[in-house]
């Protein structure tokens, strides 16, 4: 099978792994010639996952239109804030008949959706042709071979199961999925409040505390889920004491792989939120996506005390230490 993956970071590249791994052809596209060239030549990604290597099954590539071309699976691994800069150049019928996958875990900015809607809106994509990709798994263990599992959701049975089949190996178990934008939603708030796993432990709590906060943000998680089923009736409501839900947002709390968790923690020290950002060579998506969320609640009229919170933190400057105090007081 063909697939066209459009990103180069670490989680790229461990999906890279598993579709190389498993004998499918990667198109990839590259934002500069030098990892191109770098890929082509030494067969890894310098930059991220250096210890993976590409012997074979890889076409790296600066050109967008032919990844697009090329390929009737593309798989969009874009950090979510940058993917209408990276999309614009394209036509509005270049997804036509294309089998879209997501392993994007943010909101699309601006527009405050996420991201089969924008490809909706502007693409024409059909949910049927679209599936999302979610844990809980890190890339670091994915390059390691340590057994991860991977959540596919779509509105079609059939094509959820055939994206789930290319990316299924001894490594990697796979469960399929009908709840697409809860799922996504969900992968969506855990890197949101991994960030305040950070800060929490940025500012000197203990596991005590992470583990009380850790509960509260399921709880809130759960209230969200399900106001969003209730509004949006075509959403496939599941069992949210799952690995999608409750265990992706365990691991993004607790591990020390976390991306979100790490950056959080910066901010827990006293770095500025932009600081914080521009001192991480990979793209917290909790940073982005906490402005996002919060235009949808407000928009959903939705009240979520933690996002909140954040958000003030994050967006606003408020005090960390502060902000925390009166979140101790709400937490049960």
């Amino acid at each position: 099978m063909k697939v066209g993956l459009i990103g180069n970071g670490s989680w790229a590249t461990a999906l890279a792994k598993m579709l190389t791994g498993n004998g499918h052809e990667l198109h990839w596209w590259m934002r500069n010639t030098d990892a191109v060239q770098h890929l082509t030549e030494k067969k890894h990604n310098k930059d991220y996952l250096s210890s993976v290597y590409f012997p074979g099954h890889i076409r790296p590539t600066t050109s967008l239109t032919e990844v697009i071309a090329g390929n009737d699976i593309i798989l969009f691994c874009t950090p979510s804030a940058f993917i209408p800069d990276v999309l614009k150049q394209l036509s509005p019928d270049a997804l036509k008949h294309k089998k879209c996958i997501s392993a994007i875990k943010g909101i699309i900015l601006d527009e405050n959706c996420l991201l089969n809607d924008y490809l909706q809106q502007h693409f024409n994509v059909g949910s049927d042709d679209y599936v999302a990709i979610t844990g809980p798994c890190h890339a670091e263990e994915v390059a390691q071979e340590r057994l991860s599992y991977l959540t596919f959701s779509g509105t079609h049975p059939d094509t959820v199961a055939q994206i789930a089949s290319l990316f299924r190996c001894e490594y990697i178990n796979t469960t399929l999925n009908a709840d697409l934008w809860g799922t996504q939603y969900a992968a969506v708030l855990k890197n949101i409040y991994a960030i305040g796993a950070g800060i929490a432990s940025g500012l000197g709590y203990g596991d005590n505390f992470l583990s009380v906060y850790t509960t509260n943000c399921f709880n809130e998680m759960h209230y969200f889920l399900e106001q969003h089923h209730a509004l949006k009736p075509c959403c496939h409501h599941q069992d949210l004491i799952t690995s999608a839900y409750l265990g992706d947002l365990l691991v993004t709390c607790y591990s020390t792989h976390s991306r979100n968790r790490t950056f959080g923690t910066l901010v827990g020290k006293g770095y500025f939120a932009r600081k914080a950002d521009s001192e991480m060579s990979m793209v917290a998506e909790g940073y982005y996506a906490v402005e996002g969320m919060y235009n949808i609640l407000k928009h959903l009229q939705i009240e979520l005390p933690i996002v909140r919170h954040l958000y003030a933190i994050l967006r606003e400057g408020a005090s960390a230490q502060e902000t925390f105090y009166t979140l101790e007081q709400q937490f049960k």
